[in-house]
């Protein structure tokens, strides 16, 4: 069975989702993320898995539900500490970040029969899962982070390997990201939150976001780990 794991920052006001200030304050941002990480893990938790690891940058909170071995990010640049994360591994091992909270245990569910890697893009050019059926640290070091070509760089790194490519999901880094996100998941603590927070700017005019720039920079890679 496939180890679950998990790379995320402790969400502190300031410290996580700083694209989102503004419209949003950095305590309403911290918010955000924390719903954000809850629905991922609890969605983690649901998932049939042989080990689940959260690889943490900073201290657990109560958004942490049992059942999950949590681990320090090593120091260093994001492709190090996510290779650090799988290296920690053994055997079957999928690697998701905590900005895609409308991520579901059937998208995690994956069977490695007849499968070396499993990836998943992200609609920005970075991606938000990987999956390998043997952990290789070297598969993610020195692959560009943030950039609009992210996805692809890591993608190429699995040549060779029989990959299964997994839906296309958007993260949450902008406000359009979130409002696109909380519809496609409205059920979950994030949609909640969103929602909570809208509320009080509804007569500012700020319950509807525009869209990025085309061909806008990403900002994202499979975790607000960074």
């Amino acid at each position: 069975m496939t180890t679950l794991l998990v790379i995320a920052k402790e969400p502190r006001p300031g410290r996580v989702k700083t694209r989102l200030t503004p419209p949003f304050t950095p305590r309403e941002a911290a918010a955000l993320a924390e719903a954000s990480l809850a629905d991922t893990l609890d969605t983690v938790a649901r998932t049939p898995a042989h080990r689940r690891v959260l690889a943490l940058e900073g201290e657990p909170g109560p958004w942490l539900p049992p059942g999950f071995e949590v681990v320090r990010q090593c120091a260093g640049g994001l492709d190090e500490r996510l290779a650090a994360a799988l290296a920690g591994c053994a055997g079957p091992t999928l690697l998701i970040g905590m900005d895609t909270p409308q991520v579901t245990p059937e998208l995690l569910s994956v069977d490695f029969a007849d499968c070396d890697a499993y990836f998943g893009p992200a609609e920005d050019g970075g991606f938000w899962a990987l999956g390998l059926a043997t952990p290789d640290p070297s598969l993610l070091r020195g692959v560009p982070m943030s950039t609009p070509h992210t996805g692809a760089t890591q993608r190429a790194r699995l040549t060779g390997l029989r990959v299964r490519d997994l839906p296309i999901l958007r993260d949450v880094d902008t406000a359009y990201d979130a409002d696109s996100v909380a519809k496609s998941a409205p059920n979950g603590r994030f949609a909640a939150e969103l929602t909570a927070l809208k509320a009080p700017h509804r007569g500012a005019g700020l319950c509807q976001y525009a869209a990025p720039p085309r061909g806008a920079t990403s900002h994202n890679e499979p975790a607000d780990g960074q």
